[in-house]
């Protein structure tokens, strides 16, 4: 796997799982509520989750290419911003599209 192909890859993973929240009503998109409608509390945690899960799968694709580059918390920081920005089409489906 090239370097070029790995980084794609995670982008496309982060697009992927900072929506999964706001598409459906279930858990991870596996288990489902008793409630009904997912809490916004709810989906912020699975956010957050799917963020570290993400960024585990980053790391082992840096683990796989070579040596794992120390990262302070500036990497962190925009990269938890990123992802907030890929999560804006999800949030904008379910909070702000009106619905007849």
């Amino acid at each position: 796997m090239t370097s070029t192909f790995s980084v794609w890859l995670v982008i496309g993973l982060a697009l992927f799982c900072a929506n999964l929240p706001f598409l459906n009503d279930r858990v991870l998109a596996l288990v489902p509520l008793k409630i009904g409608r997912k809490p916004l509390w709810v989906r912020l945690l699975e956010l957050l989750l799917l963020y570290f899960v993400v960024g585990a799968v980053g790391l082992a694709l840096e683990h796989h290419e070579g040596q794992i580059y120390p990262q302070g918390w500036e990497f962190y920081a925009i990269t938890a911003a990123m992802f907030l920005t890929f999560a804006f089409p999800g949030f904008v489906y379910r909070y702000l599209v009106r619905r007849r």
